[in-house]
């Protein structure tokens, strides 16, 4: 199964198109002074992590202020991580909610011995949280496919990327420990 998404990935280096259609989950000013993007796979624990316990301080005194935007980048680990990233993108008038709700609710959803037992309990959650997703038109979808792998490649191309999460701030990778203190001291040098 890893052999065939990581080929999956070199076949579509090849062919990278994205429509206008599809945007990026954003949070904050477009305008904002800094950027910082945030590599992250939606089955990775440590990224659930980053949204408890960092991002709600880093959106409180950063991004709600104007100071910065976070721009959420797909980088899945596996199968299940790439289905979720591939529903949270089709939404695009819903994808930071459903974005933040997978990450906080992690536990209830990524968990089966198999990627199907994985969709099904994703398709589950979805339901239960209100979400209208096609799910079958989502994860098929051959255009967000190619968005959600082309951060990937992106990311392991330009900021040689390969765990989750990584963030870059102001295409600067961050190489402290991730932390909000670590975090809020880099961004203080850029205000």
């Amino acid at each position: 199964m890893k052999k065939i998404f990581i080929i999956l990935i070199l076949l579509l280096n090849f062919f990278t198109s994205v429509s206008a259609e599809t945007k990026r989950i954003i949070s904050g000013d477009e305008n904002a002074k800094i950027t910082i993007i945030a590599y992250e796979s939606l089955t990775c624990s440590h990224c659930a992590s980053f949204h408890a316990d960092v991002y709600p301080q880093l959106k409180k005194e950063y991004i709600d202020t104007g100071l910065a935007k976070i721009e959420f980048r797909h980088f899945p680990l596996d199968i299940a991580a790439f289905n979720a990233s591939k529903i949270a993108q089709c939404k695009n008038d819903q994808g930071l909610e459903i974005l933040e709700s997978l990450y906080s609710n992690q536990h209830a959803w990524v968990k089966g011995s198999t990627v199907e037992d994985i969709n099904n309990n994703l398709k589950i959650f979805l339901k239960q949280k209100g979400f209208k997703v096609d799910f079958e038109k989502c994860v098929n979808n051959k255009e967000i496919e190619d968005f959600v792998l082309n951060d990937r490649i992106e990311g392991a191309k330009n900021f040689k990327i390969n765990a989750t999460p990584t963030i870059i701030i102001n295409n600067e990778k961050f190489e402290k420990s991730l932390n909000y203190k670590n975090l809020k001291k880099s961004l203080e040098k850029l205000i």
